[in-house]
Parts: structure tokens; sequence; C-alpha cells
């Protein structure tokens, strides 16, 4: 069996005339953290959403623990995602948004989605809707929600949107207790803190083309040189 997560094989991606993907590859190895930096509108998101199946590329394949998708499969298999501001029933509350999400998927128990939430620092007893919700405790359910069905890939855009200082710490400690368990995550952020202290390879992504900027570090590295800063 391949030790690669998700190959992504010169994946071209147009909307109109616009080319948001050009000839992209990407591997991803299982157990690691991998981190994307670029610009908005650089192309992150729509390549999260090729891997993961919402969009079809006009070239290319993704593979993903060995399933092409859109061929073997519809949407990655063994995979939780969190890609941009996460859908949930806004008069609901967060316990019940799970409960229900958790029915449609493999029937995650009550006491896996409360677990879940006091995981990721929220508390299943409170009675307040989604739609009160902070964005970052929207972001907290949201990777709850990834975590539904103990994938072995995560893919996460921007974790720590709205996340304050402390949080952030909360939710980056929580990813690397992830690695250590063996699971593979792919990351956007635009925060370089979360790149330095998570990630174990790093690509950039600019005009819809990816490039490694640093690759086979430990976590808590310094740095890499030609890392951008995100606009």
């Amino acid at each position: 069996m391949s030790d690669m997560a998700v190959s992504v094989q010169h994946m071209t991606k147009r909307f109109g005339s616009e080319t948001v993907l050009r000839d992209v590859s990407l591997e991803l190895e299982q157990g690691k953290i991998h981190g994307i930096i670029g610009r908005n509108g650089s192309g992150k998101t729509v390549l999260m959403k090729c891997i993961c199946g919402f969009l079809r590329p006009n070239a290319g394949t993704a593979r993903v623990f060995g399933k092409t998708i859109g061929r073997d499969c519809d949407f990655a298999p063994d995979t939780g995602m969190l890609i941009e501001t996460p859908g949930f029933l806004p008069h609901e509350t967060g316990l019940h948004n799970l409960l229900w999400l958790a029915r449609l998927g493999k029937g995650a128990s009550r006491e896996r989605v409360k677990a879940l939430m006091d995981l990721v620092g929220l508390d299943a007893s409170l009675r307040k809707p989604v739609s009160q919700y902070s964005l970052g405790m929207r972001q907290r359910l949201g990777i709850a929600q990834a975590l539904l069905e103990d994938p072995s890939l995560l893919i996460l855009d921007e974790p720590m949107n709205g996340l304050d200082k402390s949080g952030a710490g909360e939710i980056r400690a929580l990813l690397a207790t992830l690695k250590a368990q063996g699971k593979t995550i792919l990351l956007a952020s635009h925060f370089q803190q979360d790149i330095d202290a998570l990630c174990d390879v790093v690509y950039e992504m600019d005009q819809g083309m990816l490039a490694p900027v640093m690759t086979s570090v430990s976590c808590g590295h310094t740095g890499a040189p030609g890392l951008s800063q995100p606009g």
C-alpha cells in the first residue's frame, strides 16, 4: 500500500476564461501535516475542493487513499474537511447540529459528539443557537464536525480563523495530537505561527501554481526562506 494519503497529478481548473489551478501536482505523505500558504485568490481553496470532490478539475486527477475522485468515488474517502465558513442549521444548538450530521453519516454516538465538542473547547450543554455563535465558535464546531467519523485525513482551510491567541493555541495543540495519532492533515493558514509550529512540509500557491518551500523537517522549525506573507 502506498504511503501517500493524497496524490494530485497535473490538475488544472478553469472557471470560464479564468484558470485558477495550473498543472498542480501534490503528494501528501500519511501521518504528516502539510501546509499551503498563499494570498487570497491564489487557488488554495479550489485545490482543496477538487481533492475533496466538491469541484471537478478540467484536467488531471486527485487520488485519496488509492481512490480516484470522480471515477472510483464522488467524494474523498475517510476524510474530514473544513472548507470556507461551515454551514450549520442556524436556529439549532451546536450539539443538535452535530447529532443531525452524525445521523446523516455513520451514526456517531451522542457521547462521542459531546466528547468532540469538549475536545475543541465548546460546551455541549450550551443552549445558544449557532446563529449566535462567534466566528471562532463556528470554527471550533466545524473542526468537531470534521472529526465526527474519526477520519484518517483532515483537510482544513483556515481552521484558526476567528480564534483569539489562546484559542488558536488550543487548536494547534489538538492538531499536533491528531498527527501523533497518525492522521494526515492538509492545512491552509494565513498565520505564520501555525505553519511554523505544525507543518512538516510547506507549499506556496501563487496564481494557481504550487511549489514546495520547505520539506522534511520537524515541527517547531524556525521558518523557511521564501515564505511570502498573504495579503
